[in-house]
């Protein structure tokens, strides 16, 4: 089976309808490892879109507080606004899927996804140490996981816990054959709010058959995205962001 595996679109349906265009014939069953809105200008497109064509998603934290307003406590103000936008934008069918995705980890074929950790969805892997402790709670030797906004991941070779580098300066897709030995958290960026200097949209392809994962980035319609935000009075910053890839 081949996977599009995608995180934290964040209501960024250009950044979406680019990777789908990019992707087109690629895979048969699309995932998201959570975090369909927040920050972004276009909730229901991109929530609609996967109501329709996605296999699975787990919940991400700005998935969460679209619909509970408890957890706004610990979202700064730029983010605790556009929940709060967030909520009132979603239609009552598209609220009723985000209310209705599971917890992670969901287990699938040969691996599992998460949103932030498959210790606690809520945890951010954003380095070896971190991840260290992470290895000893999957279920699978493969766990794909978002929540950071930085492609790349770790590997555990049975030795140490390594970490496998963002594909910034990647030109083409980074292909990586995965080792049946190793343990991998890998993390297929952001594909509406990159953080990790390169403000193309990211996500990964995996092949369940042939244990290959390639990481992908492309481009899309920034200013599109930036003039949505900016129309619907959400923090401008969230549109200057986007730019710039942090």
């Amino acid at each position: 089976m081949r996977y599009l595996i995608v995180s934290d679109i964040h209501s960024n349906w250009q950044a979406l309808r680019a990777v789908l265009g990019h992707a087109e014939g690629a895979w048969d069953q699309a995932l998201c490892c959570g975090d369909l809105v927040g920050y972004g200008a276009d909730p229901n497109p991109v929530t609609e879109w996967f109501r329709d064509h996605g296999s699975y998603t787990v919940r991400g934290n700005h998935d969460k507080v679209s619909l509970d307003a408890e957890d706004l406590e610990w979202f700064n103000p730029v983010a605790r606004a556009a929940a709060e936008w967030t909520r009132t934008a979603l239609t009552r069918e598209n609220a009723a899927f985000i209310a209705a995705l599971p917890r992670g980890p969901l287990m699938i074929e040969d691996f599992e996804i998460v949103h932030g950790s498959p210790l606690d969805e809520d945890d951010y892997l954003a380095a070896a140490a971190d991840a260290h402790q992470a290895f000893g709670y999957l279920e699978r030797r493969l766990a794909f996981f978002g929540h950071t906004h930085l492609q790349g991941g770790f590997v555990w070779n049975r030795a140490r816990v390594e970490t496998i580098p963002s594909f910034i300066a990647s030109e083409g897709p980074a292909p990586v054959e995965l080792d049946g030995e190793c343990a991998y958290l890998i993390n297929p960026g952001s594909v509406g709010q990159p953080r990790d200097g390169d403000p193309r949209a990211a996500y990964a392809l995996y092949d369940s058959a042939s244990k290959v994962l390639t990481y992908e980035r492309t481009e899309y319609d920034i200013e599109g995205a930036q003039r949505r935000i900016m129309e619907e009075g959400l923090p401008a910053i969230l549109a200057e962001r986007l730019l710039v890839g942090r």
